[in-house]
């Protein structure tokens, strides 16, 4: 593929929908930031950086369009509606999201209700926090001995996170388990996975503010890990990291005890 290709920009009167990455301005990709530097308007989630939102021209109109806990002053349909709107103005349009538009990102939703309006749009995939925050926590989701398979789930209470999985064979197919916006609802997680036989000593890893200053990562087990949560007050955004992988801490060169009953062998030195 040639660089013209890859740096093209929007083209008036269509909408990309960019994924900024796990936070880190230098894990934006090259296609996002042409994207933006060649925006007129930009509709971007709350938790997208400064060092990221400073791509975009001085010109371009910036609409913040995030949720938080209890907060969401831009309903789904409302941000649908204004990217069509804008489209339809012949603008340049980017709706910027943190992590992949297509990973616990709504991306489908809006391409959906572009491709309703007839709206022409072009998905950029962006690193995703899923494999990203455990990565910089020197975690790997996958690793031969420990973890073959990952799941990926939404703590947000709003996806029916509870209802809408089959915890039994999430605990029987083992692997690990990555939990997106799941400090709030990590007690009702937790909970399922030991009722459905995941060992209270199985690994967990809570990742806070993933590869921006103030990184923090908190180390505990899904018997302990609600309890460990709220006495660590951790800043938001939090990953969890559920599964033998957990216990791996490869940055630091060193290998916390993987618990037998986990039933996963310890992997040789």
């Amino acid at each position: 593929m040639s660089r013209d290709v890859i740096t093209a920009g929007p083209a008036p009167g269509t909408v990309w929908l960019v994924g900024a990455g796990p936070g880190d301005p230098g894990l934006l990709t090259l296609r996002a930031a042409e994207a933006l530097r060649s925006a007129d308007v930009v509709l971007h989630d709350a938790l997208v950086g400064p060092g990221i939102l400073g791509l975009i021209p001085a010109g371009a109109t910036r609409v913040n369009v995030g949720k938080r806990k209890g907060h969401h002053p831009w309903p789904q349909a409302a941000i649908n509606a204004r990217l069509v709107a804008e489209a339809q103005a012949g603008r340049r349009v980017v709706r910027l999201k943190g992590g992949d538009p297509f990973v616990f990102g709504r991306g489908g939703e809006e391409a959906l209700a572009l491709q309703a309006a007839d709206i022409p749009f072009l998905v950029v995939p962006g690193i995703t926090a899923g494999t990203a925050a455990p990565a910089v926590a020197g975690i790997p989701v996958t690793h031969r001995g420990l973890s073959a398979a990952v799941t990926f789930l939404t703590g947000h209470a709003g996806e029916g996170v509870a209802d809408t999985i089959d915890w039994d064979a999430l605990a029987r197919a083992g692997g690990t388990v990555v939990g997106f916006m799941a400090l709030t609802s990590l007690d009702a997680v937790a909970l399922r996975l030991l009722s459905a036989g995941r060992p209270d000593t199985t690994p967990v890893a809570v990742i806070a503010r993933a590869t921006l200053p103030g990184q923090r990562v908190l180390r505990t087990t899904l018997g302990a890990c609600t309890l460990a949560v709220r006495r660590a007050r951790l800043p938001m955004p939090a990953l969890v990291v559920i599964g033998a992988v957990a216990a791996l801490d490869l940055l630091s060169d060193q290998l916390t005890d993987i618990s037998v009953a986990s039933g996963f062998a310890h992997p040789a030195s």
